[in-house]
Protein backbone atom coordinates (compact mmCIF):
# COMPACT_ATOMS: atom_id res chain seq x y z
CA UNK A 1 0.00 0.00 0.00
CA UNK A 2 1.04 3.50 -1.09
CA UNK A 3 0.16 6.68 0.04
CA UNK A 4 -1.08 9.20 -2.99
CA UNK A 5 2.06 11.50 -4.25
CA UNK A 6 2.95 14.50 -6.28
CA UNK A 7 5.35 13.39 -9.08
CA UNK A 8 7.21 10.33 -6.75
CA UNK A 9 10.58 9.31 -6.98
CA UNK A 10 12.47 6.36 -7.72
CA UNK A 11 12.06 4.65 -4.52
CA UNK A 12 8.11 4.97 -4.63
CA UNK A 13 8.43 3.52 -8.31
CA UNK A 14 10.19 0.56 -6.78
CA UNK A 15 6.95 -0.10 -4.79
CA UNK A 16 5.21 -0.76 -8.05
CA UNK A 17 7.16 -3.35 -9.21
CA UNK A 18 5.27 -5.64 -6.70
CA UNK A 19 2.41 -5.46 -10.04
CA UNK A 20 -0.46 -5.01 -7.37
CA UNK A 21 -0.56 -1.84 -5.50
CA UNK A 22 -3.40 0.01 -3.10
CA UNK A 23 -3.28 3.78 -3.02
CA UNK A 24 -4.75 4.72 0.23
CA UNK A 25 -7.42 7.28 -0.13
CA UNK A 26 -9.16 7.37 3.45
CA UNK A 27 -6.27 8.52 5.33
CA UNK A 28 -6.01 12.02 7.03
CA UNK A 29 -4.18 14.68 5.22
CA UNK A 30 -0.32 14.45 6.41
CA UNK A 31 1.66 18.02 6.15
CA UNK A 32 5.23 17.73 4.99
CA UNK A 33 5.29 14.79 3.14
CA UNK A 34 5.59 13.61 -0.77
CA UNK A 35 1.61 13.53 -0.63
CA UNK A 36 1.57 17.87 -2.72
CA UNK A 37 5.56 17.86 -2.62
CA UNK A 38 8.27 16.88 -4.79
CA UNK A 39 12.14 16.94 -5.73
CA UNK A 40 13.82 18.00 -8.20
CA UNK A 41 17.35 18.66 -9.31
CA UNK A 42 18.02 22.62 -11.03
CA UNK A 43 21.22 24.45 -11.81
CA UNK A 44 21.31 25.36 -7.88
CA UNK A 45 20.59 22.35 -6.55
CA UNK A 46 17.67 20.33 -5.15
CA UNK A 47 14.47 22.55 -5.17
CA UNK A 48 10.63 21.34 -3.85
CA UNK A 49 8.02 21.98 -5.93
CA UNK A 50 5.16 21.84 -3.39
CA UNK A 51 1.09 22.17 -4.45
CA UNK A 52 -0.49 24.50 -2.44
CA UNK A 53 -4.06 23.26 -0.53
CA UNK A 54 -6.76 24.92 0.80
CA UNK A 55 -6.73 25.29 4.20
CA UNK A 56 -9.90 23.38 6.02
CA UNK A 57 -11.42 24.25 9.60
CA UNK A 58 -10.56 21.91 11.75
CA UNK A 59 -7.33 19.60 11.85
CA UNK A 60 -8.11 16.46 10.31
CA UNK A 61 -9.43 15.86 6.53
CA UNK A 62 -9.47 13.22 4.34
CA UNK A 63 -6.95 13.02 1.34
CA UNK A 64 -9.40 12.08 -1.01
CA UNK A 65 -11.29 15.56 0.21
CA UNK A 66 -8.06 18.34 0.43
CA UNK A 67 -8.57 20.42 -2.38
CA UNK A 68 -5.86 22.46 -4.53
CA UNK A 69 -5.17 25.99 -4.09
CA UNK A 70 -5.37 28.39 -6.90
CA UNK A 71 -4.85 31.64 -5.27
CA UNK A 72 -1.11 31.55 -6.85
CA UNK A 73 -0.23 30.52 -10.36
CA UNK A 74 2.16 27.77 -9.03
CA UNK A 75 1.32 25.28 -12.37
CA UNK A 76 3.14 28.30 -14.13
CA UNK A 77 5.74 28.11 -11.34
CA UNK A 78 6.17 24.61 -11.54
CA UNK A 79 6.38 24.43 -15.07
CA UNK A 80 8.79 26.99 -15.53
CA UNK A 81 11.43 25.57 -12.90
CA UNK A 82 11.07 22.44 -14.81
CA UNK A 83 11.54 23.33 -17.94
CA UNK A 84 14.51 25.56 -16.70
CA UNK A 85 16.05 21.99 -14.89
CA UNK A 86 15.28 19.32 -18.01
CA UNK A 87 15.28 21.60 -21.51
CA UNK A 88 18.47 20.82 -21.59
CA UNK A 89 18.34 16.30 -20.76
CA UNK A 90 18.32 13.85 -23.14
CA UNK A 91 14.42 13.02 -23.15
CA UNK A 92 13.11 15.76 -21.90
CA UNK A 93 11.86 17.08 -25.11
CA UNK A 94 10.42 13.51 -25.84
CA UNK A 95 8.43 13.85 -22.27
CA UNK A 96 7.08 17.86 -22.34
CA UNK A 97 3.50 17.18 -23.88
CA UNK A 98 2.58 14.28 -21.58
CA UNK A 99 3.78 16.93 -18.52
CA UNK A 100 2.68 19.99 -19.91
CA UNK A 101 -1.29 19.29 -19.65
CA UNK A 102 -1.38 18.89 -15.97
CA UNK A 103 0.04 22.66 -15.88
CA UNK A 104 -2.48 23.83 -18.13
CA UNK A 105 -5.85 22.43 -16.74
CA UNK A 106 -7.45 23.00 -13.20
CA UNK A 107 -8.03 19.67 -11.09
CA UNK A 108 -10.22 20.52 -8.08
CA UNK A 109 -8.82 17.50 -5.80
CA UNK A 110 -5.46 16.52 -5.30
CA UNK A 111 -6.06 13.12 -5.18
CA UNK A 112 -7.45 13.35 -8.53
CA UNK A 113 -4.57 15.54 -9.62
CA UNK A 114 -1.71 13.21 -8.14
CA UNK A 115 -3.60 9.33 -9.74
CA UNK A 116 -4.14 11.15 -13.31
CA UNK A 117 -0.02 11.77 -13.21
CA UNK A 118 0.29 8.53 -11.76
CA UNK A 119 -1.03 6.48 -14.71
CA UNK A 120 0.36 8.89 -16.66
CA UNK A 121 3.99 8.02 -15.05
CA UNK A 122 3.63 4.37 -15.13
CA UNK A 123 2.89 4.23 -18.91
CA UNK A 124 5.94 6.12 -19.13
CA UNK A 125 8.29 4.10 -17.32
CA UNK A 126 6.42 0.62 -18.53
CA UNK A 127 5.55 -0.39 -15.62
CA UNK A 128 3.33 -3.51 -15.82
CA UNK A 129 1.16 -2.25 -12.84
CA UNK A 130 -2.70 -2.78 -11.39
CA UNK A 131 -3.28 0.19 -9.55
CA UNK A 132 -6.29 0.10 -7.17
CA UNK A 133 -7.96 2.66 -4.60
CA UNK A 134 -8.49 1.80 -0.68
CA UNK A 135 -12.70 0.97 0.16
CA UNK A 136 -12.17 2.05 3.33
CA UNK A 137 -8.90 3.68 5.55
CA UNK A 138 -6.39 0.58 6.18
CA UNK A 139 -4.11 0.37 9.84
CA UNK A 140 -0.65 0.79 9.55
CA UNK A 141 1.05 -2.25 9.38
CA UNK A 142 2.42 -5.32 7.27
CA UNK A 143 5.29 -5.97 5.27
CA UNK A 144 3.39 -4.66 2.04
CA UNK A 145 2.92 -1.24 3.62
CA UNK A 146 4.84 1.87 2.42
CA UNK A 147 2.89 4.67 3.53
CA UNK A 148 5.27 5.93 6.33
CA UNK A 149 8.00 4.11 4.83
CA UNK A 150 8.63 6.36 1.65
CA UNK A 151 9.12 9.58 2.71
CA UNK A 152 11.30 12.98 2.57
CA UNK A 153 13.53 12.32 5.74
CA UNK A 154 14.25 8.58 4.34
CA UNK A 155 16.08 8.15 1.20
CA UNK A 156 16.33 4.29 1.59
CA UNK A 157 14.18 1.59 3.65
CA UNK A 158 14.55 -1.93 5.02
CA UNK A 159 12.58 -3.22 2.23
CA UNK A 160 15.59 -3.80 -0.41
CA UNK A 161 15.55 -0.41 -2.09
CA UNK A 162 18.66 1.62 -3.04
CA UNK A 163 18.88 3.80 -5.12
CA UNK A 164 20.94 3.11 -8.28
CA UNK A 165 23.10 6.66 -10.27
CA UNK A 166 21.99 7.14 -13.13
CA UNK A 167 23.44 10.60 -15.11
CA UNK A 168 21.88 13.53 -13.74
CA UNK A 169 22.19 16.66 -16.01
CA UNK A 170 23.78 18.80 -12.94
CA UNK A 171 25.66 15.96 -11.90
CA UNK A 172 29.31 16.95 -12.72
CA UNK A 173 28.77 19.75 -10.19
CA UNK A 174 26.47 18.26 -7.29
CA UNK A 175 27.04 14.56 -8.00
CA UNK A 176 24.59 12.13 -8.06
CA UNK A 177 21.59 13.22 -5.99
CA UNK A 178 18.84 10.44 -5.00
CA UNK A 179 15.51 11.12 -3.38
CA UNK A 180 14.36 13.19 -6.76
CA UNK A 181 11.28 12.84 -8.78
CA UNK A 182 10.29 10.18 -11.10
CA UNK A 183 10.63 13.39 -13.85
CA UNK A 184 14.26 13.30 -13.20
CA UNK A 185 14.95 9.87 -13.70
CA UNK A 186 12.50 10.53 -17.16
CA UNK A 187 14.35 12.78 -18.80
CA UNK A 188 17.83 12.04 -18.02
CA UNK A 189 17.29 8.18 -19.10
CA UNK A 190 14.13 7.73 -20.92
CA UNK A 191 13.34 3.90 -21.59
CA UNK A 192 16.42 3.06 -19.06
CA UNK A 193 13.53 4.09 -16.18
CA UNK A 194 12.10 0.23 -15.71
CA UNK A 195 15.47 -0.96 -15.40
CA UNK A 196 16.82 1.41 -13.00
CA UNK A 197 13.44 1.12 -11.00
CA UNK A 198 14.15 -2.99 -11.19
CA UNK A 199 17.88 -2.47 -10.19
CA UNK A 200 17.00 -0.25 -7.11
CA UNK A 201 14.54 -2.51 -6.03
CA UNK A 202 16.76 -5.52 -4.67
CA UNK A 203 14.49 -7.56 -3.42
CA UNK A 204 10.29 -8.17 -4.59
CA UNK A 205 8.19 -9.72 -2.24
CA UNK A 206 5.54 -11.65 -4.10
CA UNK A 207 1.50 -11.30 -3.94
Amino acid sequence: MLATAYLPGLQYFSKLLHGNVVVEQHENYVRQTYRNRCNILTANGVMSLTIPVVRQSGTRIKIRDVRIDYTDNWQRLHWRTINTAYRSSPFFIYYAGDFLPFYETKETFLFDFNCKMLDMLVDLTGLKTNITLSDSYCPQGGDMDYRSLVNPKSILDDTGFSPVPYYQVFSSKFGFQPGLSILDLLCNEGNNSYSICAASQLKVASD
